[in-house]
């Protein structure tokens, strides 16, 4: 116990040094000015504006940043869809792997676009080293920069007075490519190199185990899309088991490089909130709630998969300290597992180094909810935080209500559009997750996806489902997610997980902008303190958390108490 809550606190020591300066260099990276890579990438950059044909001084509307945005998405998912389609055509294809068919191409296309990397699909056995390299790869990139982007974007509506325009789309994500996503995903790159990861096109090799049977090892460029798909909470595996790959994760190095990169950014960016708006202890009150969450989702993960499963607990061939090691890698032990597990989760990483669909009931709940809250939980890059920003509009709303004074937040006052705008993305997640949810528990072509009967198998399926619409990516394994039927719904899903957030949220950027800063008077309501910190949790959990608790009822929480009366599933 002792050592994992140190290797617990070491985790919280690197992330919480490495979030303030990363914060800083953002806020000069976005703001203009000149960084220590700014000689290597400002001629590169000038070169992109040149031959795309940017204005790079010219600020667009947030309908216009929106509509570019989405221009931008929908171009990425047709050139995606058409590699995968045609990759038997294409080069670096040493397996001789066939092309997607047109469904599964779909839903890997919405999937990679909105930086979810739901994976329907065995990685090694689906994807040539074309379309993980210049497909996927370069999604993992472009997509998290957008949701870096549209924070950026967002903030400056949130701080500016009487502004029209958010910035420029294209420079924003062109900058967040440049000068973060790139310069850190090489660091890594090199840095899982040398701790054994892969990195080459070479031909997949035989080799003769132990016992003398046949077994192929799947080699490619790992090491570079590993980087960024932890750095940029991407989280698709270069192969199919993901970080649980000794490819992929095969020292404790690179298990915690790797997991203080799934939060890196998604840290740094209240830092660089709290500098934009001019006031860092706004950006420190949102780091406190993201981070109470964090440990709260962590001590109820650990706690519950050290327990262990009763059932085993009362057998008589129980080894001392039991714990659920079931799906779980010996070299990371429980401690490693779930700490992966919630931070994956509370990201919209999606990446995992153990089997989400053995934790215990309580164990996949907490994953489960971290998703259901809306991803916001430090959440992915970029969009954690504008997640973030709309429940902090909520909270400021009804403490409003509360005291009898029209909502102000950073001095500018919240009205009606901006509640209705607001909720209206909010209401995404239980829209993806329950109705569509539902639909997938009552088709009964949908329901031969699930593995397991009673209440783990409603888990497998509001897992998927939270996963999809909270653009996560990860999944309880033993839901069959390949058939037609739940590729189409949950690329439905996706795009409405990520488009049904973004769109809100740079409306409600756009009219805060245009509003001016009223002076503050004996009546304001403090954002920065514990009172407002409490609140916000207390509002997070009721409206996020409520909200899913029958349908958890039904599923984790059932299958705890069958658990406990000795029924398994």
């Amino acid at each position: 116990m002792t050592t994992d809550l140190g290797q617990f606190a070491l985790y919280c020591a690197i992330l919480l040094a490495c979030a303030p300066l990363l914060g800083g260099y953002m806020y000069r990276v976005y703001s203009g000015q000149a960084v220590l890579l700014s000689p290597v990438f400002k001629p590169v950059e000038k070169v992109i504006y040149r031959i795309c044909g940017i204005d790079a001084q010219a600020s667009q509307h947030w309908s216009r940043y929106a509509v570019t945005l989405l221009a931008f998405n929908a171009a990425g998912w047709v050139l995606l869809f058409a590699i995968l389609r045609l990759q038997h055509l294409l080069p670096w294809n040493s397996a001789d792997l066939a092309p997607m068919s047109s469904d599964l191409a779909f839903n890997t296309a919405v999937s990679f676009v909105t930086n979810t990397n739901w994976q329907a699909y065995g990685g090694e056995t689906s994807l040539s080293y074309f379309s993980q390299m210049v497909g996927l790869t370069m999604q993992n990139f472009v997509s998290a920069s957008t949701g870096m982007a549209v924070a950026v974007a967002v903030i400056r509506g949130f701080a500016g007075r009487k502004i029209r325009d958010l910035g420029n789309f294209h420079v924003d994500m062109t900058r967040g490519v440049l000068y973060i996503l790139l310069p850190l995903s090489i660091i890594a790159a090199i840095f899982l190199m040398s701790q054994g990861v892969p990195q080459n096109l070479n031909s997949y090799v035989d080799a003769t185990t132990l016992e003398g049977t046949k077994q192929v090892l799947a080699q490619g460029p790992a090491a570079s899309q590993i980087a960024i798909k932890q750095l940029g909470t991407n989280g698709g595996g270069f192969f199919n088991v993901n970080s649980s790959h000794p490819y992929e994760n095969p020292t404790p190095l690179s298990n915690l490089l790797q997991m203080v990169y799934i939060l890196l950014i998604p840290a740094a960016f209240c830092f660089l909130f709290g500098k934009m708006v001019n006031d860092k202890r706004q950006g420190i009150a949102i780091f406190a709630v993201m981070a109470v969450l964090f440990v709260g989702g962590f001590a109820a993960t650990y706690s519950a998969e050290k327990a262990g499963n009763a059932l085993l607990t009362n057998s008589s061939t129980i080894i001392a300290d039991p714990g659920n090691m079931e799906g779980k890698e010996t070299r990371f032990g429980i401690l490693n597992s779930t700490l992966w597990a919630t931070a994956t989760t509370a990201a919209s990483n999606g990446s995992v180094n153990a089997m989400h669909d053995s934790l215990t009931p309580l164990g996949g709940m907490v994953t489960m909810l971290n998703m259901q809250l809306g991803e916001i939980v430090y959440g992915g890059v970029g969009a954690g935080f504008y997640g973030m920003l709309l429940f902090v509009v909520l909270t400021v709303f009804i403490a409003g209500l509360m005291v009898g004074r029209t909502p102000e937040y950073l001095g500018k006052k919240i009205e009606a559009r901006e509640i209705k705008l607001a909720v209206l993305a909010i209401l995404t997640m239980p829209i993806g997750i329950l109705v569509f949810g539902a639909l997938s528990a009552t088709v009964p072509v949908a329901m031969t996806a699930v593995q397991d009967a009673g209440p783990h198998g409603l888990s497998e399926i509001l897992y998927a489902y939270s996963s999809a619409t909270g653009n996560n990516g990860s999944a309880f394994a033993g839901f069959g997610a390949g058939m037609p039927f739940h590729t189409t719904l949950q690329g439905i899903a996706m795009l409405l997980g990520r488009y049904g957030f973004i769109i809100p949220i740079l409306a409600i950027a756009g009219s805060l902008g245009t509003k001016n800063v009223v002076p503050v008077s004996g009546g304001t309501f403090p954002t920065h303190g514990p009172l407002f910190v409490t609140l916000l949790i207390a509002v997070i959990l009721i409206v996020g958390g409520l909200t899913f608790f029958p349908a958890l009822a039904l599923g984790p929480i059932a299958e705890h108490f069958a658990m406990l009366a000795g029924i398994a599933y």
